[in-house]
């Protein structure tokens, strides 16, 4: 099979009209959180008749990331990350601060922006650390899963953003974001991080600590392997871990030219073998280097069961080790946001009211009152036509 690949992310205005003129690519990488919105525009084709004709088990896969896939009864694309969502703190602030790793929790409110405040360095007025970054908008949907709420119906047809939850989860992370600087000071110091490199927020005391995606571990693992960090659990109200998944999927556009060779090419991508191949390279290279492997998490729940099973070993650092265990713990606690219509118009509506109100625009049931009417009518639409 020969392949052509575009270069760079998907771009969504390129990809539909390239389906409208009737020459589109026969695969594409898409977010699995918008998944729903090109389905229910028709530019990507139900995957029934793949998945029985390369015999593709969806058992194999993990249940929140089918779910994302699938609209009204049909499977729209095949999952291939799984990234869930943990602690990550810099033991350093924790110390100075007079506190312990244990004592980073998310399950009293009450404490949070006491606790940021406690972990924030400011000097001459600007800000040196910041203690607790909530990581709003992107991660608003894991802070209303904590409080009991969710941002949209079960079916994915009804906004629920103006919901009592979802204005109280609002209101808090925007009260851990004042205690920790202020939007503007930390959205500054935060752009100014050496993210992927060496001297990143943790190597740097530049951060006290933040919700963040497991695949971030093999950045640290590898850009600077004596960081002194503890990862642990996100944890709800109630002291249970919690963890909000997203992930992309193979799909198939309509008009696709050759979508037997793009099934079969996303089966491939997919199954266990591939990813464990992929760990196996990924190990290999990081012990020539003498550099911990922190696994990789996929959507295959088969292929991370022969990955952890066969590939990974415990380097021996132990806040690796640990961090590696605390991700795969909080794997069986993940949801997802539920597949929608409107799953693009749907995420920018949320993601501008929490925008509005970081930036002191309006206040954050004013801004989720305005967000529901332009979510619900975009909901509406999509499923209306």
């Amino acid at each position: 099979m020969q392949v052509k690949v575009t270069e760079g992310g998907f771009d969504e205005q390129q990809f539909l009209s390239a389906v409208a003129s009737g020459a589109p690519p026969d695969l594409v990488y898409v977010d699995r959180e918008i998944i729903g919105t090109y389905a229910a525009r028709g530019a990507i084709q139900p995957l029934d008749e793949c998945i029985s004709s390369a015999q593709i088990d969806m058992g194999q896969y993990r249940p929140a990331a089918v779910q994302q896939v699938t609209v009204d009864g049909k499977v729209y694309g095949i999952p291939e990350f799984y990234s869930v969502r943990v602690m990550m703190i810099g033991n350093k602030a924790v110390r100075d601060a007079g506190l312990s790793p244990a004592e980073v929790d998310t399950t009293d409110w009450s404490k949070l922006a006491g606790m940021a405040e406690k972990l924030t360095v400011t000097e001459g007025g600007k800000l040196k650390r910041i203690g607790f970054d909530p990581k709003i908008p992107e991660f608003l949907p894991l802070w209303v899963k904590a409080n009991g709420g969710a941002l949209l119906s079960e079916d994915g047809r009804t906004a629920q953003l103006n919901a009592p939850k979802v204005v109280e989860a609002l209101t808090t992370t925007a009260g851990i974001v004042q205690a920790s600087g202020g939007w503007g000071k930390l959205k500054s110091l935060r752009d100014s991080f050496d993210f992927f490199g060496a001297k990143n927020q943790f190597a740097k005391d530049q951060l006290g600590a933040f919700p963040m995606e497991d695949w971030y571990l093999n950045v640290l693992a590898e850009a600077s392997p004596d960081v002194d960090i503890t990862v642990a659990p996100f944890k709800d109200r109630q002291g249970n871990p919690l963890t909000f998944v997203t992930g992309s999927a193979w799909a198939v556009p309509k008009g696709a030219k050759n979508p037997d060779a793009a099934c079969r090419f996303a089966k491939t991508m997919t199954e266990a073998s591939t990813w464990v191949a992929a760990a196996r390279a990924r190990a290999e290279a990081r012990a020539k280097k003498d550099l911990p492997f922190t696994g990789l998490y996929s959507g295959n729940k088969v292929a991370d069961e022969q990955v952890f099973g066969e590939v990974y070993k415990p380097s021996g650092d132990a806040k690796f080790d640990d961090a590696v265990q605390t991700v795969l713990a909080v794997q069986e606690v993940a949801f997802a946001t539920p597949p929608s219509p409107a799953g693009a118009e749907f995420q920018k509506a949320w993601q501008d009211a929490v925008n509005r109100v970081l930036t002191g625009q309006m206040e954050p049931a004013e801004a989720l009152e305005r967000a529901q009417g332009e979510a619900q009518a975009a909901l509406d639409k999509a499923a209306g036509g």
